[in-house]
């Protein structure tokens, strides 16, 4: 085990940190509860032409292999708002997995894989009721794996295998954002990350 934080404690791990801390998050009933604040996310110029890094992400530095793993419940109130894991090496390399709200059509289940400063996205249209789920990525080498958990499935489901193109150690934990309005809150029951051959 790297890292064990259950929220049963007030403070959260000392080895984690915020990259654009949000104005409101609390633990409470062994659960982080992140409150976005609007106009937040992650993106790099691809189809959209926008640049976005002011999503929150909980983090730690994290070298070699590991698996990361958390348990997600979204309490969605306005499109794109989303909450999940992220793997980060730079601005430019990274990698985001959640389950993306949207207002007149299926959520959408997905990954961002960002390498050399530009996103491109992979999703699946999940019913409205998925909105309790588990995430994990896992590294091996510059090899990234991304699967997912829900009770619908008795398993965890593989959605992308993909490359990192950057330096050894990365920023690993995970986020929530909100690209519109905020109201959206996210709970984390957990945040592990274990050596690969665990």
């Amino acid at each position: 085990m790297i890292l064990r934080e259950d929220f049963d404690k007030q403070t959260i791990n000392e080895k984690l940190q915020w990259h654009h801390e949000p104005a409101k998050w609390l633990i409470k009933n062994n659960q982080l509860h992140l409150y976005t604040d609007k106009e937040t996310d992650f993106w790099q110029r691809t189809h959209y032409g926008f640049q976005a890094d002011n999503g929150h992400f909980l983090y730690a530095n994290i070298k070699g292999d590991f698996v990361l793993d958390s348990h997600i419940q979204c309490n969605y109130k306005n499109q794109y708002d989303q909450a999940g894991l992220m793997v980060r090496a730079s601005d430019q390399c990274w990698v985001k997995t959640s389950v993306e709200y949207e207002n007149d059509e299926p959520n959408k289940l997905g990954a961002v894989v960002t390498n050399h400063g530009y996103s491109d996205w992979s999703t699946q249209d999940v019913e409205d009721k998925f909105t309790s789920y588990k995430l994990r990525i896992s590294r091996k080498g510059s090899c990234y794996k991304v699967s997912y958990f829900h009770e619908n499935n008795a398993s965890w489901v593989q959605m992308r295998m993909f490359q990192l193109f950057d330096q050894p150690e990365v920023q690993v934990g995970i986020y929530g954002c909100s690209p519109k309005e905020n109201g959206f809150s996210a709970d984390f029951n957990y945040l592990h990350i274990n050596r690969l051959e665990e």
